[in-house]
């Protein structure tokens, strides 16, 4: 990579579906110190609608080929997951620093082949997109979890709502696209790993797609003692609604109640919610890449590592587990390599 602090960071963005497309928007608009200088997506009609975002990216439809053009210092991985590890793995031996939305990939077995090399390229590159570590609300809650201010943490209870899902949403993806944020928010709020996993049904929702059985509440236990429940529904039709409720010795904290205008009108009360991730956690994601292009720049990462994205692909593998087995599943993780240690 050659850049320095006074020349900006030429990023490649590697897919341009919904969050690629976004990511570039973000890039050109909203980042400083960083422009998008490629664009790797082989559908065209995406390629061409993304560059309309980025004047004078290059476009290619294979990251070898943007990487043997040199076209890029860093790179930005929005591509499905299951496309993760064949584009992670020749951007590593490249050497250029990564952006990996989540998943990191979408089963231990590969995620282990990514942190093997990443070690082997000899320093970490990767930075795992969970954006809820840079959303303000989250950053306070872990704030005031670790100040003691309210005691300690006894309970957590969170809500994961959306309106609806497409057809071709199955069901681990209830685990694998949807809690997955759970799995990394949960032990980084609480400061504890996750020991096991356990999938409850509640009363099957009519409106879910037929292929669906859901709601599901996931009972998480961690090392520390704190228990915690995420609620995981995908057919309430009011809205999106991301929400987490602290329990402490001394208080009860909430983050995620919707924001926007309140409206008293006809005798009724309203007040706005969000329909979608992108709008919920926008400021989360303009937080997210600008840390990320700063740590970039001087050669670091600016949150989740390779290794927290081996680790939420273990509690994955569980949750879909838990699917169909009766009681708690066991997560079970190796020592932590030296190299992920500090």
């Amino acid at each position: 990579m050659s850049t320095s602090n006074t020349t900006e960071l030429r990023v490649g963005v590697v897919g341009a579906g919904i969050m690629g497309a976004d990511h570039v928007a973000r890039l050109t608009g909203t980042t400083t110190g960083a422009h998008v200088s490629a664009i790797v997506e082989p559908d065209a009609a995406r390629a061409a609608a993304a560059a309309r975002l980025a004047p004078g990216a290059k476009l290619f439809s294979r990251v070898e080929d943007a990487l043997a053009a040199d076209a890029a210092d860093a790179v930005v991985i929005a591509t499905p997951g299951r496309f993760h590890e064949p584009v992670l793995l020749p951007v590593l031996e490249a050497g250029l620093p990564i952006l990996c939305e989540k998943p990191l990939t979408q089963d231990p077995e590969s995620s282990w082949r990514i942190v093997e090399a990443e070690q082997k390229a000899g320093r970490k590159l990767i930075q795992v997109g969970f954006m809820r570590r840079f959303d303000p609300q989250y950053r306070q809650l872990r704030d005031l979890i670790a100040s003691g201010r309210a005691g300690e943490l006894l309970m957590l209870h969170g809500v994961h709502r959306n309106p609806s899902v497409p057809d071709g949403y199955t069901q681990p993806m209830l685990i694998n696209d949807s809690v997955v944020h759970e799995f990394d928010v949960v032990p980084w709020l609480a400061g504890a790993s996750i020991t096991s996993v356990e999938v409850k049904y509640a009363k099957r929702n009519a409106l879910s797609p037929a292929h669906l059985r859901e709601p599901i509440l996931v009972l998480m236990e961690l090392d520390n003692g704190v228990l915690v429940d995420v609620e995981m529904n995908v057919s309430v039709q009011f809205g999106y609604q991301v929400a987490t409720e602290a329990v402490f010795q001394r208080g009860v904290a909430r983050i995620g109640q919707p924001e926007g205008l309140q409206l008293w009108q006809d005798a009724r009360f309203a007040l706005n919610e969000h329909t979608s991730y992108v709008t919920r956690f926008k400021q989360a994601y303009d937080i997210e890449v600008q840390d990320w292009v700063d740590a970039a720049r001087r050669g670091a990462i600016a949150g989740p590592s390779a290794w927290d994205g081996f680790k939420v692909a273990v509690a994955c593998a569980a949750g879909v587990k838990a699917l169909d087995t009766a009681g708690p599943v066991p997560v079970e993780l190796p020592e932590t390599p030296e190299f992920y240690a500090v």
